[in-house]
């Protein structure tokens, strides 16, 4: 359930900001399965992720980090 609101909020920055899931990936430099799992809430994304996304995507870890 957790892993879900984490890839719900991901999944609409990431289109917020114009990216697609290959494009985020790449420059993550990681693969385009592990977005994938983490925006369906499959994979709960790790620290290091998550910092890595707030970073490439100018929002801040607190507006990614799922409310109640």
């Amino acid at each position: 359930m957790e892993a879900e609101k984490w890839g719900r909020r991901i999944r609409a920055f990431r289109k917020l900001k114009g990216y697609t899931q290959e494009g985020l990936a790449k420059d993550l430099g990681v693969s385009v399965s592990l977005v994938g799992e983490v925006e369906r809430g499959t994979r709960m994304p790790s620290k290091t992720f998550l910092e890595e996304v707030s970073e490439l995507l100018k929002v801040p870890l607190e507006d990614l980090t799922p409310k109640g």
